[in-house]
């Protein structure tokens, strides 16, 4: 078995620093660079692939809400499937040409926060993500939400996609991520999130807190890098998978 691991990085701003990118990029084989709307900036998308491409680590855009304050964590109720779409092929666009300048190829395309967990559960503005990342890069791969309306999305409109599972969250009973106010909705413990993957990866299948249980391929894990334990997550995690048979490297890259 082959899986991807992933992280959303690139989420410092001007002299701000957050997470600890260098040693993720040591670590992960994927990595989602935020463009500019939640977090990062043109100087840090730059300096993100740059650091990708000294290690091989594939790179994607991370577009979210224009919310730097709330971390494109906050829903913005009220945006049409137009203005979805602008927003994504906005910051899509302008991630790709950073890796152009970097000369390293964009691979992929994963929407962040709020804007993600709306779109993983409404099927109209999917399809607006996903018409954004066709006309913005066509070749690139969208990283979905197994089972949920992304997926869906990718298939309709033709986009070639893969499938991720979160290390540190826990999933609620429509199979997407429990909401963060709530208790339990993030995994701290580098050993319980380690063995809450293994537990998915090994059966093919995510399990809601309640128990519900939907069968999915997996293709890729995401590990947050904005947290103090990220790190120590990310080496963990990798190393229960290599100890447990599993190839860990880039989606698509040859082996």
């Amino acid at each position: 078995m082959n899986i991807d691991l992933n992280a959303d990085l690139g989420e410092s701003f001007g002299p701000w620093t957050m997470g600890d990118d260098a040693a993720m990029l040591d670590i992960v084989t994927s990595a989602n660079v935020a463009c500019g709307f939640h977090a990062g900036d043109p100087e840090i998308m730059r300096k993100t692939a740059e650091l990708a491409r000294a290690r091989g680590v594939g790179i994607g855009a991370h577009p979210g809400f224009a919310d730097l304050i709330g971390f494109g964590r906050r829903r913005l109720p009220g945006l049409t499937t137009r203005e979805v779409e602008n927003l994504v092929a906005y910051q899509v666009g302008a991630f790709q040409a950073m890796a152009s300048l970097v000369g390293y190829p964009m691979t992929h395309v994963k929407t962040h926060g709020a804007l993600g967990n709306i779109c993983a559960e409404d099927d109209a503005l999917a399809l607006a993500v996903g018409r954004g990342i066709k006309a913005a890069a066509p070749d690139a791969l969208f990283l979905v939400m197994p089972g949920m309306a992304t997926e869906r999305a990718a298939q309709k409109l033709g986009l070639a996609h893969f499938r991720e599972i979160y290390a540190d969250r826990t999933y609620d009973d429509s199979f997407n991520l429990t909401d963060r106010s709530l208790p339990g909705a993030v995994i701290h413990d580098p050993e319980a999130a380690a063995a809450h993957v293994l537990r998915m990866v090994e059966e093919g299948a995510v399990t809601t807190t309640s128990g519900r249980r939907l069968e999915v391929g997996i293709d890729s894990v995401c590990v947050h890098g904005d947290n103090p334990q990220s790190v120590a997550l990310a080496r963990l995690l990798r190393q229960r998978l290599e100890a447990a048979g599993v190839t860990v490297r880039r989606h698509g890259a040859a082996g």
